[in-house]
């Protein structure tokens, strides 16, 4: 792209073609590849791998390369439309940003919480008060142990 995308407060992200308004407005190329990502990344029920994606992608339009992938999710994350975790020991996911959520991810079974966003307002409040440092809740997931395998230890 020429110009650097950055993130645009207040844009319109809601739909395939206002986000491609936008890339267009930033100077960003709407290509058929970028297209078809982002209707696999609006009809998707939620975190998807670039794997994933590239192969739902490719079912469409089989000449698009996995590096066509990464570029346009880097492209599309600097953009603010999309956002990536890292869910455990997997590889990243990603979503729609307006979708971000935190996690809790038990260590024993695997199982995968979504944390609500209100559960890190204090942390939040704390970090930012004591070290200066805004958390990002929505990019790792905390490793812990869910309630049933706590449970099963205390039996």
């Amino acid at each position: 792209m020429s110009k650097p995308l950055g993130q645009l407060g207040e844009a319109d992200f809601s739909s395939v073609e206002a986000v491609l308004a936008v890339l267009r407005s930033r100077g960003g190329r709407v290509t058929s590849s970028r297209r078809i990502l982002l209707q696999v990344l609006f009809e998707a029920d939620g975190h998807m791998s670039a794997e994933a994606l590239a192969e739902a992608v490719q079912e469409r339009a089989p000449d698009v390369h996995l590096s066509t992938i990464y570029r346009n999710l880097e492209d599309l994350e600097d953009l603010g439309v999309i956002s990536h975790s890292h869910l455990g020991h997997g590889p990243s996911s990603y979503l729609l940003a307006s979708h971000a959520h935190a996690h809790f991810i038990c260590a024993d079974c695997g199982a995968m919480i979504e944390a609500p966003d209100a559960l890190f307002r204090g942390l939040a409040r704390s970090a930012k008060a004591q070290l200066g440092f805004a958390i990002d809740p929505k990019h790792f997931a905390i490793l812990g142990r869910c309630a049933r395998c706590s449970a099963e230890d205390a039996d």
